[in-house]
């Protein structure tokens, strides 16, 4: 009978054993070698075709594992060091020690920095067009300095940026005093007891050109805006205009 291991696996039979159960194989191969057909065939008719070609041949029907039985060992330590299969590639940039990855925050878009609120915004950052009225007068003088050349054209062209970009924050800020202005009104007949009215889009734009018509005509420059929006009109008209055949 086998003995049972310290670590719960069978240990393999004894020498002694496999050596009696291979001579009994060999005796029965003997006494068939010995036998006439007809009691051949008694024979495989009694033990049937699979014994009887075990006693013949002296094989068995299960493949034979050349490599000695494998006792399963003790449950392994978890102590013990990671073991990586020789099957996977090992990747070259492996992550040893966990770490947490920065996430890039913007603050323009992010809703702990709060809402867009450009009165807000204006006051805050003030600052910022006394640093840009002294570029442009630094702008300047580099202009009057080179009077033709490449470097000459790329101070126009900052230039001109630079005053269109002051053109759009006087015109955004318009914008802003006319919608205080409304929202004062509003509150205005509010506090009186009257329904409050609010303007439509196309209202309020009607409002801001006729703002900006009032500014024009004050600072005598009403004549060249018409002029250069006449000249734009006629462009965009001349394209839908059919082509002359000559």
């Amino acid at each position: 009978m086998p003995r049972a291991s310290s670590c719960g696996g069978a240990v393999a039979a004894s020498p002694s054993e496999a050596q009696d159960g291979g001579e009994d194989d060999g005796s029965l191969r003997n006494d068939t070698s010995h036998m006439s057909f007809e009691e051949l065939l008694e024979l495989q008719s009694q033990v049937g075709t699979k014994a009887y070609k075990q006693l013949v041949t002296g094989s068995s029907t299960k493949k034979q594992s050349s490599r000695p039985p494998v006792q399963k060992g003790c449950v392994a330590d978890k102590h013990r060091p990671l073991e990586m299969s020789a099957k996977v590639r090992v990747p070259f940039l492996r992550q040893v020690v966990p770490i947490s990855k920065k996430v890039a925050r913007d603050p323009r878009f992010d809703d702990l920095s709060g809402e867009y609120n450009p009165e807000v915004f204006d006051k805050t950052y003030q600052f910022l067009d006394d640093i840009r009225a002294r570029e442009k007068e630094l702008v300047k003088k580099q202009l009057k300095k080179h009077r033709s050349g490449e470097e000459h054209e790329k101070l126009q062209h900052l230039l001109q940026r630079m005053e269109q970009q002051e053109m759009a924050q006087k015109e955004r800020k318009r914008q802003q005093e006319l919608r205080l202005a409304l929202k004062q009104e509003r509150r205005a007949q509010a506090q009186q007891g009257h329904r409050p009215y609010f303007l439509k889009k196309s209202e309020q734009r009607q409002l801001v050109l006729a703002e900006k018509f009032k500014e024009l005509k004050r600072s005598k420059k009403l004549e060249s805006f018409l002029s250069r929006k006449r000249r734009r009109n006629a462009g965009k008209d001349r394209r839908h205009l059919p082509l002359s055949k000559e």
